[in-house]
């Protein structure tokens, strides 16, 4: 039996040396993702990744299924959006001694919503909440959800008659929103664990930037392209502990931090004005953009956020991490 666990863990470490080797080398000769922008405006979605997630719809609310983790980490993402939103309402100069109302009143679009998770979240502190999802079998799960709870004000359309902190569910694309209802329509705008989804990126961070107002904020949380990345997100995930489907995430479609950063470094929007104006060190100042590390603790089953310092600004984005950016005022 021993000699049978020593050949097991042999086989797994050779897998695992040639899969890091792998990645390592795509990780140092890979262009930067969003390094290219497209010749002409395209559609972010891609079909085999919503065909994916519309068969696995009916998992969305089982909190021990295929999206258990984000189950999990739903909690640090709302905590990350509720401190950033505290934070510039301080340095705005407003009065929230208390910490509570960062969300009240704002209209919020979640991008990419999935069955609700974050929505059901942020409509519960007071957000008034659009969530939209290229998948219709995710939006009615969603809906079903939502309608099932009296404490949620759900609306069956974002047509129908609303009041605060409804909650309402599309089946379409941040593109066709932008198409329909114009730039500038949302103080808040999240997209939770879809950029590394997305076809081209480049066009979909620019759709998601014109949906936000002046002054309003950008959410997203994504995937770091590194070999630890791959070997947590991709090769023990997926490959060995089978905790979400086989082929869920490509690796060539991770986005690191430092691509984010420098993509809202360049002229954005019709202004051509950058959203972070000046890097120091490769970082920008906390009052224009954030990245924040998260990390899965096993020990107690639960998503933190990583702390700020060198350390954690090296390691802690490695793999799963948070970033915010927010609109200059015109």
């Amino acid at each position: 039996m021993s000699n049978l666990l020593l050949s097991v863990a042999r086989s797994v470490r050779a897998q695992t040396s040639r899969n890091v080797s792998r990645y390592e080398r795509l990780y140092h000769t890979s262009p930067p993702l969003l390094a290219a922008a497209p010749a002409a405006p395209q559609s972010s979605v891609n079909p085999d990744e919503i065909a994916l997630f519309s068969r696995l719809s009916s998992q969305w609310w089982d909190e021990r299924g295929e999206f258990q983790m984000l189950h999990k980490m739903n909690p640090v993402r709302v905590q990350f959006i509720r401190e950033k939103l505290l934070e510039t309402k301080r340095e705005d100069g407003e009065d929230i001694a208390d910490g509570t109302g960062a969300l009240e009143g704002l209209n919020v679009l979640d991008v990419g919503c999935g069955g609700g998770l974050l929505c059901e979240s942020l409509a519960r502190l007071g957000a008034n909440t659009l969530g939209i999802d290229a998948s219709a079998s995710n939006v009615s799960i969603a809906s079903l959800h939502a309608s099932s709870d009296p404490s949620l004000n759900f609306a069956a359309s974002s047509s129908s008659p609303t009041s605060k902190r409804a909650l309402t569910y599309e089946h379409t694309s941040a593109e066709d929103v932008l198409t329909a209802r114009g730039p500038k329509q949302f103080d808040v705008v999240t997209s939770m664990e879809v950029l590394e989804h997305v076809d081209n990126p480049r066009a979909f961070l620019r759709t998601c930037a014109e949906l936000v107002k002046p002054g309003g904020h950008l959410f997203l949380s994504t995937i770091s392209r590194t070999p630890l990345a791959y070997l947590l997100t991709i090769f023990a995930a997926e490959q060995a502990l089978r905790l979400v489907t086989p082929g869920t995430h490509t690796y060539s479609k991770f986005v690191r931090p430092d691509e984010l950063i420098r993509f809202f470094a360049e002229p954005m929007g019709h202004d051509g004005r950058p959203w972070i104006s000046r890097l120091y060190g490769g970082s920008p100042a906390r009052t224009e953009a954030e990245t924040r590390g998260i990390a899965y603790v096993p020990w107690n089953g639960e998503w933190t956020l990583v702390p700020r310092g060198p350390v954690g600004k090296h390691w802690g984005e490695e793999c799963n991490y948070l970033f915010w950016v927010r609109k200059p005022l015109e």
